[in-house]
């Protein structure tokens, strides 16, 4: 076989591979979207879920997975881009630096359910809380933070070092420099880490069973106090989430509809994951124009 029929065959297979992954996605959201969209009225969308009545809904549960969302990002993000920057511009060759990253790596490969035992232990009994917002936001920053260090230190180790050094020779800190050229030029990578970091908070069930809960209190959302046991805002109140609510009500749900429900709460969930990482790409995308002034 010459030069010319294995460029062709090489291509041609991995053309087929992209192919077949794209079928697998389109037709897995299509079984999803067809057999749930039908279901999604707006009572569906806000009126509360309910363990034995028919055409209860998602409203709670929605909301639940955004806020939740919402906390995790918030202590996720910080973390994990400054544990990237430490990684690739601070940390020295050495035991410690190899220590810190067989960490990262162990905890990275570590199953959804033992983060939630985990958290149960920590952000449940030991502090207290019981089951609470921000335990399950931070037990999803465990199960987070070694993807979004992870991607990081890639996206820093992947700017171009004449960037870094045309800095520093003009006289620039070196914080200045990591500030001001290194983070806005591996801005679109560390957004793609937040976006599959993201991702995994949405479809997130074992761990927030343990520490968030299966159940949401009766909520005012006219109550914006955030200290209120009425507040949606009350990070530590209980807190079930869509993916949550999925399950349980296929496992344990005895409404009559409950075959409609979880069709519709799934598509919901598909969409919702769909309309937010198109968001955040936009919003990226806007982002990284202005902090590089690009056009």
């Amino acid at each position: 076989m010459n030069s010319k029929r294995a460029d062709k065959l090489a291509t041609g297979v991995f053309v087929g591979i992209a192919a077949l992954i794209i079928a697998l996605l389109v037709a897995l959201f299509a079984y999803i979207l067809v057999k749930g969209v039908p279901y999604i009225t707006w009572d569906f969308l806000t009126t509360p879920s309910s363990t034995v009545r028919e055409g209860s809904g998602i409203r709670d549960q929605l909301f639940n997975s955004v806020y939740i969302l919402f906390i995790t990002m918030l202590i996720t993000v910080p973390l994990g881009v400054g544990g990237g920057v430490y990684m690739a511009e601070y940390a020295k060759p050495g035991k410690i630096t190899n220590t810190i990253r067989s960490c990262i790596e162990v905890l990275a490969s570590l199953p959804s359910i033992v983060i939630g035992m985990f958290g149960l232990l920590v952000f449940v009994n030991i502090t207290g809380w019981g089951y609470t917002i921000i335990g399950g936001a931070l037990a999803l920053t465990v199960f987070n933070l070694p993807v979004m260090v992870r991607v990081t230190e890639d996206a820093i180790r992947g700017v171009p070092r004449e960037l870094k050094e045309a800095s520093l020779a003009l006289g620039i800190t070196n914080w200045h420099t990591i500030k001001t050229v290194m983070i806005p030029g591996a801005f679109p990578s560390i957004l793609t880490g937040a976006i599959l970091a993201s991702g995994r908070v949405f479809g997130e069930a074992a761990a927030l069973l343990f520490t968030a809960g299966l159940s949401t209190p009766r909520l005012n959302y006219g109550d914006l106090n955030p200290l209120s046991p009425t507040s949606p805002l009350n990070i530590f109140r209980p807190a079930e989430t869509l993916a949550v609510h999925i399950w349980s009500i296929n496992t344990q749900g005895i409404i009559p509809d409950v075959a409609e429900k979880a069709a519709g709460a799934s598509a919901v969930l598909i969409i919702v994951v769909l309309i937010f990482n198109l968001g955040a790409r936009i919003l990226g995308s806007y982002i990284h124009k202005k902090i590089t002034a690009t056009k």
